[in-house]
């Protein structure tokens, strides 16, 4: 037997009847379960409950043929889960059960005609529903797919890590069907140091996607073309100023990392980001200059300012859109986002923002109402990485200098 397994031959163990009557038998309830996910023709649950139940009035009430209508909402009821097979079983089900009840009752020929007749009617306009329900569900899974890759291909996946710095992003679409809403997020290193955006798109809806679509291309290009960090913004605004409407504008936070300890950021019109420093301490990075939203720079007369800040080791810095601060709780009181951050910040960001954001859901109930995008960089401290724990002291052994 040794020989046979360091050679490679497996051998297959004796099944005794009963195991294979029991192996049968599972296969049987997966044959069965595949079957009901397939959509094959078996009798839906909830209308044979119904026809029983009608059977069981009539044959205890004995009023005749006064309970065999009600057994047209089998079929119908078929139709919001099953396809046109699944309907169509219910519906001969109920045709006969009505055939040998009115035939006991002993009721009228005619009268039994019309009511069959009825059923009849009912299964093939359930089963038409039913057809139609499968088509619209087979079209909103084609939508759904759609849109996550247009979401993937948008708002693409961030590493956990991204040049020096580790990252968390969590976004939440108002649209929960759609998965993409018009808040925007990007993070990308280039020749120029790590630069990355969070920006807010006026309105909802296709146009905003394709809006952000549009200042998410721009910023690709011009992140890697520009070496000033306001040419960036400027590129993005010259392309909103060609192809938005007077009405349109984004809100947006750009920043960039081109040397060590030094961090610059260009807030247009958008919520100040939250500066978590390594002690634990939480501010607000408030703009300098008050500087417009993206796309009204001709209308306002005002150009954006830099801003640099000392980002040293252990520092972290939070970026996030307005349907974070704005959502409400049942009593109307606004996320109270800079409290959750000094609460739940940690050393790994991704714990950070789960914990912000489960919160932040908790707070409103488990629905937002708005497209909510946070972004988490954190500057890892070098000896995080390597730090050995100290050995247990032994008992009964004391070290001696």
């Amino acid at each position: 037997m040794s020989q046979a397994r360091n050679h490679g031959v497996h051998h297959r163990p004796v099944r005794s009847f009963g195991d294979r009557a029991a192996a049968a038998g599972a296969s049987a309830r997966r044959r069965v379960v595949a079957q009901l996910s397939a959509g094959a023709p078996v009798l839906p649950v909830l209308p044979v409950v119904v026809v029983a139940v009608v059977v069981s009035a009539d044959l205890v009430g004995g009023a005749g043929m006064i309970w065999l209508p009600l057994l047209a909402a089998g079929p119908a009821l078929a139709a919001t889960t099953n396809g046109p097979r699944g309907v169509l079983c219910v519906g001969v089900l109920t045709v006969a059960v009505g055939a040998i009840l009115g035939i006991r009752d002993g009721g009228p020929g005619r009268e039994l005609i019309a009511v069959l007749s009825a059923l009849v009617a009912v299964t093939l306009a359930s089963g038409l529903a039913g057809a139609l329900r499968g088509r619209r569900e087979r079209v909103l899974a084609a939508v759904r797919s759609v849109a996550e890759t247009a979401q993937h291909a948008l708002l693409r996946p961030v590493p956990s890590t991204v040049g020096p710095f580790q990252v968390a992003v969590r976004y939440s679409a108002a649209a929960a069907e759609a998965r993409i809403g018009g808040d925007l997020y990007a993070l990308i290193p280039t020749p120029h140091g790590v630069r990355l955006i969070v920006g807010d798109v006026r309105g909802k809806g296709l146009p905003a996607v394709g809006t952000a679509a549009l200042v998410l291309g721009v910023f690709r290009e011009a992140a890697h073309d520009e070496a000033d960090l306001l040419a960036v913004v400027d590129r993005i605004e010259r392309s909103l100023a060609r192809n938005l409407g007077h009405d349109d504008f984004v809100t947006a936070v750009v920043a960039g990392y081109p040397q060590g300890g030094r961090l610059e950021v260009v807030n247009c019109g958008h919520t100040p980001p939250l500066l978590v420093r390594a002690s634990g301490d939480v501010m607000p990075v408030e703009p300098d200059l008050p500087s417009p939203p993206l796309g009204l720079r001709a209308l306002a007369g005002q150009t954006p300012g830099l801003q640099e800040l000392p980002f040293a080791e252990g520092d972290q810095l939070l970026l996030y859109t307005d349907g974070v601060t704005e959502a409400r709780d049942h009593g109307r009181a606004f996320y109270p986002l800079a409290e959750g951050l000094e609460r739940h910040v940690t050393h790994e960001p991704a714990r950070t923002l789960d914990a912000l954001h489960d919160e932040l859901l908790a707070h409103v109930g488990g629905r937002l109402h708005d497209d909510a995008a946070l972004l988490l960089i954190r500057k890892p401290v070098p000896y995080e990485a390597h730090a050995v724990p100290a050995p247990a002291p032994v008992a009964g052994v004391r070290c001696c200098s």
